[in-house]
């Protein structure tokens, strides 16, 4: 029996138990809403849809996840950092042509944000790009680095520069590794594992993971 023949059912007892009722009774149950225009309780799922869309996921919860701009572990990252991670993300599989020249029309590109570099190994002249598309570029004036050294001169000359072991890097961070090289903190872990986007990482930007140490990392600069 449904709710409506129930409700008529009941209302039909009360006019027999109690005639003078009959009517309020009556014009009680013709005023109800019917069953198909009361709409049922919500359940999690079709909220869950409703708010998330085909990812059955809360408004706002799919966008976190599928970008890890906002840091897991520690502080989140700000503004500039954000800006830098999407940049570097949008460069993923970017490479050489051929392979091991150091060179492509998209290296050439990334050299434009350093001041008089020539072809040579491009992780500087890829941070220098990100970070100069992104509003913070590196150097007093703006004029982007070609050297990784010289990348870590100027943090530690303008107070940039954060030793390893002193506060857990965020995404958009750059990460060092003395001279040698340089990348963009893209993720950090709840693990303390950090994901990097690295230019030059096996002739082409790449993505790496390494542990808490950032793979031996001597340091890291923060643009803003």
């Amino acid at each position: 029996m449904s709710v409506t023949d129930a409700l008529v059912r009941i209302a039909e007892i009360q006019s027999l138990l109690n005639p003078g009722s009959a009517a309020p009774a009556a014009a009680s149950t013709s005023t109800a809403p019917s069953m198909s225009t009361i709409t049922p309780p919500s359940t999690f799922a079709s909220l869950l849809t409703a708010q998330g869309g085909s990812t059955g996921l809360p408004a706002g919860t799919s966008a976190l996840m599928a970008t890890p701009t906002a840091g897991l572990f520690g502080a989140p990252a700000g503004a500039a950092g954000q800006r830098m991670v999407q940049i570097a993300q949008a460069e993923l599989g970017q490479a050489e042509q051929p392979p091991g020249s150091n060179d492509s029309p998209r290296i050439a590109e990334y050299r434009t944000a350093t001041a008089g570099s020539g072809v040579g190994p491009w992780c500087a002249y890829f941070t220098s790009w990100v970070a100069r598309q992104a509003g913070v570029p590196l150097g007093e004036a703006g004029q982007g680095f070609g050297a990784v050294a010289s990348v870590a001169d100027w943090a530690q000359r303008t107070g940039r520069f954060i030793p390893p072991g002193t506060q857990p890097p965020q995404p958009g961070d750059l990460i060092v590794w003395g001279g040698r090289h340089i990348g963009i903190v893209e993720s950090v872990g709840f693990d303390g594992s950090i994901t990097t986007i690295e230019g030059n990482s096996s002739n082409a930007v790449s993505r790496r993971t390494y542990g808490p140490d950032g793979g031996g990392a001597t340091g890291y600069v923060r643009l803003g």
